[in-house]
């Protein structure tokens, strides 16, 4: 387990403000014991949220040449057909993941292969889940073509809480599948456009883990 250096700022400026409420409620609420124990909670509470906010466990990705690789944790809320709009421009499988507040937020590339494309696009904060946060919320998106040249288009996007996406994806670079691309701030969502035909291992519901759990195999 280690921290992601996404959250080395936050994290330090957490500490500094829960040192100055200690050092007040030391001041002022000694002489309440209920008051003083309560605030002490709160703020280790505080940063143990923050904190585990941006761990990043040590994982291993299973090994395949045709392997989707699941790149977030979270609940799968979406698989249906859709046209996707911005690359394709044709029908996609589409695989949404919402990530809650307490999943890790670290994102891995769902498979090996040459970054052919990434834009950011600045927009909305509507709630994760709603339809239209795809299109229309602030988001990040990358498509790599495997080298059996399928292509696969992932898409981070901010929600009503997530407003700090981090992309390292760059164009015409070599990735590997469960490296590290990315990192949302907070709850957020992930969309994932696989070729139609794709088989897939994952239904709606299922809880997922990222760089571990695999979501599909390319034909």
């Amino acid at each position: 387990m280690k921290i992601h250096k996404e959250g080395y700022t936050i994290i330090l400026v957490s500490l500094l403000i829960a040192a100055g409420i200690y050092t007040l409620n030391h001041l002022f609420l000694c002489q309440y014991p209920i008051f003083y124990w309560l605030v002490n909670a709160f703020i280790i509470v505080m940063l143990y949220l923050v904190i585990q906010f941006f761990r990043v466990p040590t994982r291993t990705s299973p090994t395949g040449d045709n392997l989707i690789i699941c790149p977030a944790d979270g609940k799968v809320v979406v698989i249906e057909e859709v046209e996707e709009t911005e690359y394709f421009k044709d029908k996609r499988i589409q695989i949404s993941i919402f990530m809650s507040p307490l999943n890790v937020h670290a994102n891995w590339n769902p498979i090996s292969g040459i970054t052919k494309y990434y834009k950011y696009h600045p927009g909305k904060f509507l709630v994760a889940w709603h339809p239209k946060s795809s299109t229309e919320n602030e988001r990040s998106t990358v498509v790599t073509q495997h080298k059996n040249g399928q292509e696969v288009l992932f898409r981070q996007v901010a929600g009503a809480v997530a407003r700090r996406i981090v992309c390292y994806a760059k164009k015409d670079q070599q990735v590997n599948a469960g490296s590290e691309f990315g990192f949302i701030k907070f709850g957020s969502r992930i969309d994932v456009f696989l070729p139609i035909g794709t088989e897939l291992n994952i239904n709606i519901d299922d809880v997922v883990q990222g760089k571990t759990t695999v979501i599909g195999q390319l034909k």
